[in-house]
């Protein structure tokens, strides 16, 4: 058997299939089987490592985290974020664009999902920033790239892969703990941005402050925004495990929307759970099939040749950790998070380790780039959510992000090549 050829065979297929558009699950599936057959390996060697991938205790986590987000995004929490960030940062010049970054820091900490926050809050910010007088693509522009903070700061059910995919080298505790300060710049970078074009444009000025309207809307927002600090405290003191403090959200966030905010109705619940099941089966099946992929490119030795070739060329740890930052960046304009994360993980992170990157590091750099890949087109959810929000075409907004993109590279550069600003909370846990 040409090792080789297998290589050639797996790759060649998956690309293949992307070309001519199925879904990555099926272009993984089919590439793998191909592979396997070609090997002369049996093909339920291919179904056994999808079902062992799948049947994880911490993989529960993930289903869990997306119950609990839909619940809590489909109550009246967000609208009560928006008061309590535009009460404390309103009144500044260009406030509504500040509103739009914090309240994505609180409800993306809490949803986990970029794709949630787009709909909960740009349903309600884009349309009111278009009111107080801010361009359209400005307000979706910012939106759109606020929204990623869902990504970073926990709880993040990609940071659950991640820690899966790396085989366990990288503990969800310390994941979580790490994408908080990524999260955090990223927000400061985009407020002091959209401030810049606030004032360069003239957008205008909310109502001025008042502490007493600060701390009615903090207590109204509290129940919700303590969902956060829960799944928090809980994984990084030990008290519980992630799965176990994603079910504890899920009871605290029925608890909250049907008895404090009361507008969680039977009805609404049944609802809300059928698209988490929708968005859950998508996501299981790419990780499981994704998961076949990503043990035939380990059987191959596919990350040893890859890192040979790349050693072979650099041995310049910068140098590598920008091939690697630029090869995520593409891949994440053409394929979707999940799989991605299943698949490149066991090929790229021997060879960040290779240059001495942490895997805990290593992951919130993935997850970084990854969401890059969710702003850019052709594959792009969260452009598609924001076009599809805001009602402008995804041509003009891919050409109006592109100020953006260039500031989340930067910051991508920033958490790159100074390991502190990830690595300094988790050094924390133990």
């Amino acid at each position: 058997m040409n090792m080789t050829m297998a290589v050639v065979l797996l790759l060649g297929i998956f690309v293949i299939c992307l070309i001519v558009g199925f879904e990555i699950p099926v272009s993984v599936l089919a590439a793998s089987v191909a592979a396997l057959l070609y090997m002369g390996m049996p093909v339920t060697m291919a179904i056994a490592r999808a079902g062992a991938t799948l049947q994880t205790y911490n993989l529960l986590a993930i289903p869990l985290f997306i119950v609990a987000g839909e619940i809590l995004s489909d109550g009246s929490l967000s609208e009560r974020i928006i008061e309590f960030v535009d009460a404390l940062v309103g009144w500044m010049r260009g406030g509504m664009a500040i509103v739009n970054i914090l309240a994505s820091t609180f409800f993306g900490g809490i949803s986990g999902s970029p794709l949630a926050d787009i709909s909960s809050l740009g349903t309600v910010l884009i349309p009111m920033m278009k009111k107080q007088g801010y361009d359209a693509d400005f307000a979706t522009d910012v939106t759109i790239t606020s929204a990623q903070q869902g990504l970073l700061i926990p709880p993040s059910h990609n940071m659950i892969i991640y820690a899966m995919a790396a085989g366990g080298s990288a503990s969800i505790a310390k994941l979580f703990m790490a994408g908080i300060a990524p999260g955090l710049l990223l927000a400061l970078v985009l407020m002091v941005y959209s401030y810049y074009l606030s004032v360069k444009r003239h957008y205008p000025k909310g109502d001025a402050f008042q502490l007493k309207k600060v701390a009615k809307t903090f207590f109204t927002s509290f129940w919700g925004l303590m969902t956060l600090a829960i799944i928090i405290i809980g994984c990084t003191t030990g008290i519980c495990t992630a799965t176990e403090a994603a079910a504890v959200s899920i009871l605290w966030a029925l608890l909250v929307t049907r008895f404090i905010y009361k507008d969680m109705t039977w009805k609404r619940f049944w609802a809300l759970l059928g698209r988490a099941v929708k968005i859950i089966a998508v996501v299981m099946l790419a990780m499981g099939f994704s998961a076949i992929f990503g043990w035939m490119l380990a059987f191959l030795k596919v990350p040893l040749m890859l890192t040979s070739l790349v050693t072979g060329f650099t041995t310049n740890r910068y140098m590598i950790l920008l091939l690697i930052n630029v090869i995520l960046i593409f891949l994440g304009m053409i394929m979707d998070m999940g799989s991605l994360l299943v698949i490149t993980t066991p090929i790229l992170l021997p060879l960040a380790q290779s240059v001495g990157v942490d895997p805990v590091h290593f992951g919130i750099i993935m997850i970084f780039n990854l969401a890059i890949g969710m702003m850019t087109p052709p594959v792009g959810g969260a452009l598609m959510i924001g076009s599809i929000v805001s009602g402008i075409k995804m041509e003009h907004l891919a050409k109006s992000l592109v100020p953006w993109l260039v500031i989340m590279f930067i910051t991508l550069m920033l958490i790159t090549y100074i390991p502190a600003i990830t690595m300094t909370l988790p050094g924390l846990v133990e």
